[in-house]
């Protein structure tokens, strides 16, 4: 068996420094990278299972949500918003939660309200949530659910008009025996 060996060319000096050049900037993209996402807090406290939302989604949460000093703002058993819908920070929070899982995030006031206050919430709060993704849907499949509900109490509406049958039985205006 023979051994081929392929000599190296010898590495220029400013071969070396676009290394080095390169290398820096790599650290340089790392350490920005680190401090962004230290920007927003996400533990997830129990995972969940499945797919996770996305901007097109509209999710049903379970959350709480409230001030660094302890101060609820907000809290809600079942609440349904749009992904896309609500602040940056929570929006972000919510593309990376599963069905079933229950989470802790700290939206700083860059990705959440800023420098404007809102109702309890004062100008440049951290935001603190618990949360719970109960479920989540297509916006395309809540408006169907939406139609077919409304054609459902439409349906009973008409059934309640005269002629039709009342809420008890018989036809409002009929004969009672």
């Amino acid at each position: 068996m023979s051994v081929t060996t392929v000599p190296l060319r010898p590495v220029s000096k400013s071969g070396l420094w676009l290394m080095w050049f390169g290398l820096l900037a790599l650290l340089v993209a790392g350490a920005a990278l680190a401090w962004h996402t230290r920007l927003q807090n996400f533990e997830v406290v129990k995972a969940g299972e499945g797919a996770s939302p996305t901007d097109g989604d509209v999710v049903l949460i379970k959350y709480t949500g409230r001030l660094g000093d302890g101060m609820v703002f907000d809290q809600q058993e079942q609440a349904p918003m749009p992904v896309n819908g609500v602040v940056p920070g929570f929006s972000e929070a919510l593309k990376k939660m599963q069905k079933g899982g229950k989470y802790k995030i700290t939206i700083p006031p860059e990705k959440g309200y800023g420098a404007e206050a809102k109702g309890p919430i004062p100008a440049n709060s951290t935001l603190y949530f618990d949360v719970e993704l109960l479920d989540f849907r297509s916006e395309a499949e809540v408006r169907a659910m939406q139609q077919q509900m409304q054609q459902m109490q439409q349906q009973q509406m008409m059934q309640g008009a005269p002629g039709g049958a009342g809420p008890d039985g018989p036809p409002l205006g009929a004969p009672q025996p």
